[in-house]
Order: structure tokens, then C-alpha cells, then sequence
């Protein structure tokens, strides 16, 4: 069983609530739920639309084609009426040969209860599906705490009563289920790091993570900043985990454009800190509210000269809370900046995913006193490139850092023998943080013909693609990043004889670029999508079809 439904409509309708009760109802009925969202830069009007796919077994990602568009105006019927196989469930005034039309504006007039017609809609989606309408009488009762409870339950039960069964779902239990979308992830990932210092300027699609903290910042026992702009904001940041404690800023790409100078400040000072890129279109603003994977090539040289740094990208929800603790984890081993790339879809993207484990052990990888020097020495020359770190007071020993190239104790000298020894030691960070580095996540069969190499998001079309091209006769695997920079090679040598397809969401192949420049490897093909659109499975596929079989 597997249903995949699309609900579309101006911004401003209720969408988001309606497909977050559907969303949350349909997960306490035990499915998987998989759910995004593409919506315009715009607080009224303008096409919006959710999708909701639902299923006994666990769902990958979106998919591109829908049993049911639940249409909450005429522009969702024209513009997805080619997508829907089956039914169009809308207000009997609205016009389509699929259509299954219910009452929700004579209703809502008839309760004197203007939100009433998304509830209609619902309650016959509940009939449709032969779903358990007391589940969602509950979630609605939640949702909306109580107010207009009674016209809710009304309008709810007209909606069921006004259409017949049309599918057949049974629930499989997921008892030790949450859904969650990545940028929530990434928040409890960076509380669960032990999270004291959160700094960051409002900015589409990264400002739902400062959200997220802002409502458990007292419960927590941290601090959140909103900055008067993003230069700030990382400076903050930079500021707390030089005094001592973790701290983190996020922004989209805009947003790091102007924190690229305190990139420097950042390796120069050896300070650790975890920053979060939620990539969006560009150039300059280009499509505030959509998807893309564009920013790669920019973050990894970002700043003056050459500094160490590490690039994880966010591969699903579940990936986003465990891949943000580690990140907090190899910033303050390396003290380095640590980049964790996200994008729009998984930021907003919902899932079913198992729940969390905070029992987590945290290592701040700090100096003991019996290993120091006397004098200190911040910047003592390592075979590794890392030198002890103690925090302003922890030993009662004066910690120097300056913005300047310095000697081991940290005083500004530009003596050339120094700067070459101690440029290289920073930059020995880099072999010595390969040896933390995981390899990509392999699916499909080991024996194969194809492999789909992408990074981050991906994830979810390559597995879906993967799977559904093997069970059709076709031998294709996916290769995923997570870590991209330094980029981990070992699996890459193993396949790359085979033909070698980049899956990414930019116009220039950015991920397939780095893979070259480390290691010569080519690639045959590119499956390249940058409309502001999320890759679906259903892309991939079509590619391979029309090119390779």
C-alpha cells in the first residue's frame, strides 16, 4: 500500500495546517508519512501546494504523480490535473471530469464557521481512505486547542458523510515512530551537542531552526541571538565558542556570502564552530522560497587564503540530528569551522523516522593541564596540526589569540619561517580529519552496471530510483555523501570503472567538479535539476530511460 496525494492551494487557505493534521494524523495511525512542500515568496495568493505520501512500509522521498489532489482552488486543478491518476477531491463548484465534490463552502456558510471548508475537505479525505475519524477529530482538537471544537467536529463529519470509500489502507505500526523535518533535526542535534549559544539574522529557508530554539531556549538552559545582520551573527557565534562553550549560526547562501570574512577569523584563531548553510536559489536573491544544492563550489573556498574547514551535507531527517552532534564534535577535535549543508526541501520535508537516542556521549576534546607547556602555548606546532586547547580561565593561564599570523604563544610576529611552519600546520588539520571521514552510504547491488553519485538531499529519489530499476531487471546502485569535504575516496576507487552518473541539484555538476579535481575520476552522464524543484525518483528514471537502456 502506498498512496501519494497532493494538496494545493493560494497561500493563505490553511494549507499548512491541513496537511500537517493530515500528516500527523495519518503517522498515529501507523504509516510511514513522507511530506513537502513548494511554496511562493508571497504571504497571500500565488500557488502553494503540499505533498503527502503515505504507506505501510517506510517512504524515501516525493514522487511526481498522485492518486488524489485535494484542491482548495481552480489553479490547483489546472495546474496539477495532468499529475493525478485517480480523483480530484474539491468544492462542488469547482470544475474537473475527475473531480469528487463535497459541500465545504455551503458548509462553512451554513456554521457561520469560515474555516470550515479545509475541515469538510478533510473529513472526506478521512472517507475516501477509510481512515479513523476519531484519530483525526483528536488531532484537530490539538491543532486548533480547543477553539470552535464543536464546529470543527461538525464540519468534519459532513465532509464524511458526503462521499463514499474509495481506497483500502491498512496501517502497519510504527510504535517508536516521530515525524520531524530537517531543520527541527538539526536544532535538537545541536541541543543534544550540549548547544549553550545559537546567533543567527532571519533568512528563508534557514529560519526555522532559530524558530525551533526560540521556543525551547529557557527549557534548554541556552541562548538565542537574533543579530541586526549576518556579520554579526557569525561574530557572536565566534565570540562564545572562543570564550568556551558550542555555539552555532545559519543562514542560506546570501547569508554566508557575508559571513565569509569571519570564515578567516575562524581558522586564523583556531575556534571551533558548527555553521549551517540551508541552500536556496541564487544568484542574490534568486528563488527565496525553493531548492537547490548551488552553494558547494562557493563554500569550499570561501574566505581569504587557504584554511582548513569540513563540509558534511544532510542526507534526511534522521541523518540531520546525528550528523549536526558530530559536526559540534569535529569542530572542537580540529578546531575548525565545520559547514553543514542543507537545502529548502529537507529543511521543510517531514518524515516518519525512528526516534531519536540522547544518550549521547560529548567529548570537547579540551587540553588536560598536565600535558601543557609553561608558558601556554595556543598554537604549538603538532604532528597533527591540532594544538591544546584550554578556554580563558579554565587553568588560570592568559589564552592569546589575535587575527594576525602569530608564533605558538599566540603573539603577532610576521617573521617568514614562521608563517610558512604555521600556515602548514593548520592546514595538516585536513590529513589529519581524513581519518574521521565516513564513506558514502552504498544501495543497491554490488554487481552493477550504473552507479547514481549525489550528495545530501538526493538520498531519497537515488534509493527509490535504485530500488524500483532493479526490481524492473535493470542493474543500477547509488553512491551518497554526506561527508563531501574532505571528500572520502575509498568507495569511489572501488566503482569507478562503472559508469558514473552526478545526481545533483545545480547547473554545473559542482559535486562531479570536486570529484575530478581530488582524484581524476570522470563521470559519463549528468542528471542535473536546478528549477528551484526537488529531484524526484521519477526524474532519474526517465533520464536513464531515454539515455542508457
Amino acid at each position: 500500500m502506498n498512496y501519494n496525494i497532493l494538496i494545493g492551494g493560494a497561500a493563505g487557505q490553511g494549507m499548512k495546517s491541513l496537511s500537517n493534521i493530515i500528516s500527523f494524523s495519518l503517522k498515529r495511525h501507523g504509516f510511514h508519512v513522507f511530506m513537502s512542500t513548494v511554496y511562493m515568496s508571497r504571504i497571500r495568493g500565488g500557488h502553494n501546494f503540499f505533498q503527502i505520501r503515505f504507506s505501510d512500509e517506510p517512504v524515501l522521498s516525493h514522487y511526481d504523480t498522485f492518486d488524489m489532489v485535494l484542491a482548495l482552488n481552480q489553479e490547483t486543478i489546472d495546474l496539477h490535473q495532468d499529475s493525478v491518476k485517480d480523483y480530484i477531491l474539491c468544492d462542488y463548484s469547482l470544475s474537473h471530469d475527475k473531480k469528487i465534490g463535497v459541500p465545504a463552502k455551503q458548509t462553512a456558510k451554513e456554521l457561520d464557521h469560515p474555516q470550515g471548508e479545509n475541515i469538510v475537505l478533510l473529513g472526506a479525505f478521512v472517507k475516501a481512505f477509510k481512515l479513523d475519524l476519531d484519530i483525526f477529530k483528536l488531532v484537530i482538537k490539538e491543532t486548533f486547542k480547543n477553539k470552535t471544537s464543536d464546529l470543527n467536529t461538525q464540519a468534519l463529519t459532513i465532509g464524511y458523510n458526503s462521499i463514499e470509500n474509495y481506497y483500502t489502507s491498512e496501517d502497519k505500526k510504527a510504535d517508536n515512530a516521530i515525524i520531524i523535518n530537517g531543520n527541527t533535526s538539526i536544532a535538537l542535534g545541536a541541543i543534544t551537542a550540549g548547544l549553550s549559544v545559537y546567533s543567527a539574522y532571519p533568512m528563508t529557508p534557514a529560519t526555522s531552526i532559530m524558530n525551533y530554539l526560540l521556543k525551547t531556549e529557557k527549557q534548554a538552559g541556552f541562548i538565542v541571538e537574533q543579530a541586526e545582520d549576518e556579520i554579526a551573527a557569525i561574530h557572536i557565534a565566534l565570540g562564545a565558542s572562543a570564550a568556551g562553550v558550542r555555539s552555532m549560526t545559519a543562514s542560506s547562501g546570501g547569508g554566508l556570502s557575508l559571513m565569509v570574512e569571519a570564515l578567516g577569523l575562524t581558522a586564523i584563531t583556531e575556534t571551533p564552530l558548527v555553521i549551517v548553510d540551508v541552500m536556496r536559489p541564487g544568484p542574490a536573491t534568486g528563488l527565496a522560497t525553493k531548492t537547490g544544492q548551488s552553494d558547494l563550489s562557493f563554500l569550499l573556498t570561501a574566505s581569504q587564503d587557504e584554511l582548513p574547514r569540513m563540509i558534511i551535507a544532510i542526507r534526511d531527517q534522521e541523518d540531520a540530528f546525528y550528523q549536526t552532534i558530530r559536526a559540534f564534535d569535529l569542530a572542537d577535535k580540529y578546531q575548525i569551522p565545520v559547514i553543514i549543508l542543507n537545502d529548502q526541501y529537507l529543511a521543510d520535508a517531514s518524515k516518519t523516522i525512528e526516534k531519536f537516542d540522547f544518550d549521547i556521549e560529548i567529548d570537547r576534546h579540551l587540553a588536560l593541564e598536565d600535558i601543557l607547556d609553561t608558558p601556554y602555548k595556543r598554537y604549538k606546532f603538532t604532528e597533527t596540526g591540532v594544538s591544546p586547547r584550554i578556554i580563558p580561565g579554565q587553568y588560570n593561564r592568559p589564552v592569546i589569540a589575535d587575527n594576525h599570523e602569530h608564533n605558538e604563544l599566540g603573539e603577532i610576529t610576521e617573521d617568514p619561517k614562521n608563517r610558512v611552519k604555521m600556515h602548514l600546520k593548520r592546514l595538516k588539520k585536513m590529513d589529519t580529519l581524513k581519518h574521521d571521514l565516513m564513506e558514502p552510504k552504498y544501495v543497491g547491488p554490488e554487481t552493477t552496471n550504473i552507479v547514481l553519485v549525489g550528495f545530501g538531499s538526493t538520498q531519497g529519489a537515488i534509493e527509490e530510483a535504485v530500488l524500483t530499476l532493479n526490481q524492473k531487471g535493470h542493474k543500477v546502485s547509488g553512491m551518497i555523501f554526506g561527508d563531501v569535504y574532505p571528500l572520502p575516496i575509498k568507495l569511489l576507487e572501488q566503482y569507478k570503472d562503472k559508469i558514473l552518473i552526478n545526481v545533483e541539484m545545480n547547473a554545473t555538476g559542482q559535486f562531479s567538479r570536486l570529484i575530478r579535481m581530488e582524484t581524476g575520476i570522470t563521470f559519463e552522464d549528468s542528471i542535473l535539476k536546478f528549477d528551484g524543484l526537488q529531484l524526484s525518483a521519477k526524474d532519474i528514471e526517465e533520464v536513464l530511460y531515454e539515455r542508457h537502456f
